[in-house]
């Protein structure tokens, strides 16, 4: 794999874990975020799941390249690099915008004939619909600053620095650029299986929302709910890994 779209944090485990095929976990940052956002998670899963976390643009050792500002056309540049990683099992997850963009990047791979995943994972983010989301109409950096900071994270931190402050950014702005101007298109429901993921106290998305992922599939549907807020997924690694692989074994022999 020599694609500059994906991180592997953790060696890759043997070709067979509890007697199935070894699964690529395919895992897309939060707006502003970058590969290492997934670092806990893919340690969390080593031996058990081949995590392979997307690097978009914008950011660490891609930062002197141009970030994306539209949400479909990174769907289409992951698409592109993923479709040959999907001939071996593999699954999505998202956090946050990353759940949208795994979500678009996925309708782009099943109409371009690719093999289905074994499970898409949303995280942290509503279902796309015909109404914009309020939360992502944000114009000013400051209007951006303070979303960001009131979601918290392990990363808000790095804003109260200047120096790290005007490095970040550049991306926070053009992932908030591409989030304000996503539309989703109306798409038909997707045909596979869809693990939702929500914290119960996060500031800008209800668990109703979350649960309305159950619309955008005709495969089965579950939904998590986990004390904490945007971020939940800090507090909760062990879980969300156990999760993963439980999702993933179910639906291994269908």
């Amino acid at each position: 794999m020599n694609s500059i779209w994906f991180r592997r944090f953790a060696a890759a485990p043997g070709p067979a874990f509890d007697g199935h095929p070894v699964t690529k976990l395919v895992c897309f940052p939060h707006a502003g975020g970058s590969a290492s956002s997934y670092l806990p998670l893919a340690r969390g899963l080593s031996g058990r799941l081949d995590v392979l976390a997307v690097q978009y643009p914008g950011r660490q050792d891609r930062r002197q390249e141009r970030p994306f500002t539209d949400i479909h056309a990174l769907a289409d540049a992951v698409a592109e690099e993923l479709r040959p990683l999907t001939g071996e099992p593999y699954a999505l997850f998202g956090h946050s915008m990353g759940a949208l963009l795994a979500y678009e990047t996925l309708r782009r791979l099943a109409g371009g004939g690719a093999p289905a995943p074994r499970r898409l994972f949303v995280s942290g983010r509503g279902a796309p619909g015909p109404r914009a989301n309020v939360h992502d109409a944000l114009t000013t950096d400051a209007q951006v600053l303070t979303a960001v900071r009131a979601l918290g994270g392990t990363g808000a931190g790095v804003l109260d620095d200047p120096e790290l402050r005007e490095m970040v950014m550049p991306a926070l702005r053009a992932d908030y650029r591409a989030l304000g101007a996503y539309r989703w298109p109306g798409a038909v429901p997707l045909s596979v299986p869809v693990t939702a993921l929500v914290g119960d106290a996060d500031p800008v998305v209800s668990v109703d929302a979350v649960a309305g992922w159950s619309d955008r599939t005709d495969g089965p549907f579950d939904l998590r709910v986990f004390p904490g807020g945007h971020f939940y997924l800090d507090a909760h690694t062990p879980e969300i890994a156990d999760l993963v692989v439980t999702g993933l074994l179910a639906g291994a022999d269908v």
